[in-house]
């Protein structure tokens, strides 16, 4: 009778073993810890970890003077980065998922750090240290021009990551000789043998892409890039893009566009950003054009985004136009 009980115990110790055991596989997955958590946080958003007497003063006074300048060519202030600051010990849990952050400490010898994926991912972060302000203001000034080219590639990466079901523009690629990586909540509104116009509504107006070739000896020999950019989007621009009877759709006359030499796709590239206007109409907004230059082909690709959208603020409209534009591939 005993063997008895003690077979009944033994098989009902195995069974109750195995529901458990089933049980724990059909538990949730776990949360991603560490480096391997998802990052989180607004478009052009950053972090200061510092304590607040140092974001109070003179190292929080340089801070917002690298990190938080006017972004050029909007017609209304805005910052490069919107900061959010806190001090050390409330950097833990979900604010260590920050997409980017800066850290500030002082007491410690001059330096500086970079970290990619250290706390999540995508992620990518600094530390700056000195004794003083002033060694601290030092290593502010000395890297911010990295810091910042650094932040925006890889904030305009991560932009591009998020495009996962792009828009289908038919004949694209023969027409101008490129593909480009456009969300599908756009629409094409005009499509032609030499010119692309593709647009989005937001909850404000609209956001705007233009694309279309040149031949290479379109400027001639004029080096007035400013002018001949100007010249060049009143003309094209202002015969395809549709406006009320009366209006045409031009560069705003009053400000000189900002214009850089950069690269795109790995090709040479003017940069200009500027306010178009349409004349005779109160209507006006933020414009960024690229101006590539293939050598190998003797052309010019032009690719423009513009942002209609009054009362609200336009840089992280922007940036998405840039995001785009710079997804562009001659392959």
């Amino acid at each position: 009778m005993r063997k008895l009980i003690y077979i009944t115990l033994a098989l009902l110790t195995f069974i109750s073993c195995g529901q458990k055991k089933k049980t724990k596989k059909t538990t949730s997955k776990p949360q991603e810890q560490g480096a391997y958590a998802k990052s989180a946080g607004r478009l052009n958003s950053l972090t200061i970890v510092s304590e607040n007497h140092l974001w109070n003063g003179a190292v929080g006074e340089q801070l917002r003077r690298s990190f938080a300048a006017s972004v050029m060519g909007l017609p209304q202030e805005e910052p490069l980065f919107t900061m959010k600051q806190m001090p050390p010990k409330a950097f833990s849990g979900f604010a260590k998922k920050a997409r980017h952050f800066i850290i500030v400490e002082e007491g410690k010898e001059k330096g500086f750090f970079k970290y990619t994926n250290k706390f999540a991912r995508p992620q990518l972060g600094y530390k700056l240290t000195g004794y003083t302000d002033k060694e601290i203001i030092e290593q502010i000034k000395k890297h911010q021009k990295e810091i910042v080219t650094n932040l925006k590639k890889h904030e305009v990466s991560y932009k591009q990551s998020t495009i996962r079901k792009k828009l289908e523009i038919k004949g694209l690629k023969d027409s101008l000789g490129f593909t480009i990586k456009v969300p599908y909540n756009y629409r094409i509104a005009k499509a032609s043998k030499d010119f692309y116009w593709i647009r989005k509504n937001n909850p404000h107006g609209t956001t705007d892409l233009t694309f279309y070739t040149l031949p290479i000896d379109y400027f001639g020999n004029d080096e007035n890039m400013t002018k001949n950019i100007i010249n060049m989007r009143d003309k094209i621009a202002g015969d395809h893009i549709v406006v009320d009877d009366g209006g045409r759709f031009i560069t705003e006359e009053a400000y000189a566009p900002y214009v850089n030499k950069t690269t795109v796709a790995g090709l040479p590239t003017i940069e200009t950003k500027g306010t178009w206007e349409v004349k005779n109409k109160y209507m006006a907004g933020p414009f960024v054009n690229y101006v590539i230059k293939d050598e190998a082909k003797q052309k010019y690709y032009v690719c423009e985004g513009f942002v209609f959208a009054p009362t609200v603020k336009k840089r992280d409209y922007m940036f998405e136009l840039e995001s785009i534009i710079k997804t562009i591939s001659f392959e």
